[in-house]
């Protein structure tokens, strides 16, 4: 099965996962979107109301601004994967739960093995804190560290900018070198080829490195 086979598969297994009880509410389903090679995964927290309406992530005013932060960086929505850490609306858009997330991540892991991104964009703390757990998202957005097999960069979620005006410089700064660090984090992976067999364990213990 290829990656774009496995991201089907997992999306049809999401449409009726009742593996928590954020299956109660669900209008639809969000596995996320994108191409199955896309070089940079992008992460957010959980569907709101229009993504529950849609089954599609990123599609109301946060998914706009996101849109303009990817054309200033040069990119398009379709170059891009964008998912979130729970694919199921929590209600009142409250933040999902251990258990939530817990259950979602299963997905989630299959998901990042299946597209083997060079770079995972976390939006928010919650997809921040499943790769640099106990980091504050005010003190190292917009860094690229190395965690595992790619590099992960942390940065407020669009949402976060909008109704916080202060953010808003912050994130459309660390949008802006988004090049820059695609570029370096691809020269880095080029020069690194550990067997799969090694990039699994090394995943299993991340170690962390800020490069920058």
């Amino acid at each position: 099965m290829n990656a774009q086979e496995t991201l089907a598969q997992i999306a049809q297994e999401v449409a009726v996962c009742k593996n928590c009880a954020l299956h109660h509410s669900r209008n639809k389903s969000v596995p996320g979107e994108g191409p199955a090679n896309a070089e940079i995964m992008l992460i957010g927290e959980g569907p709101g109301f229009y993504e529950n309406e849609q089954g599609r992530p990123f599609v109301g005013a946060a998914g706009k601004f996101l849109d303009e932060l990817l054309a200033g960086a040069g990119l398009k929505r379709s170059d891009v994967w964008i998912g979130n850490v729970v694919k199921c609306r929590p209600p009142g858009n409250r933040d999902p739960l251990p258990e939530e997330l817990a259950a979602c991540d299963v997905y989630l892991e299959r998901q990042i093995a299946a597209i083997n991104p060079k770079i995972i964009i976390t939006l928010g703390r919650f997809s921040m804190s499943k790769f640099m757990p106990g980091a504050r998202i005010s003190a190292v957005h917009g860094q690229m560290r190395r965690v595992g097999p790619r590099f992960v960069i942390a940065m407020f979620h669009p949402a976060a900018a909008l109704h916080q005006a202060s953010l808003k410089p912050a994130i459309l700064q660390d949008f802006a070198q988004l090049p820059k660090l695609l570029e370096q984090a691809r020269a880095a992976l080029g020069q690194v080829s550990a067997p799969v067999q090694e990039q699994a364990k090394v995943q299993e213990e991340p170690k962390q490195l800020t490069l920058f």
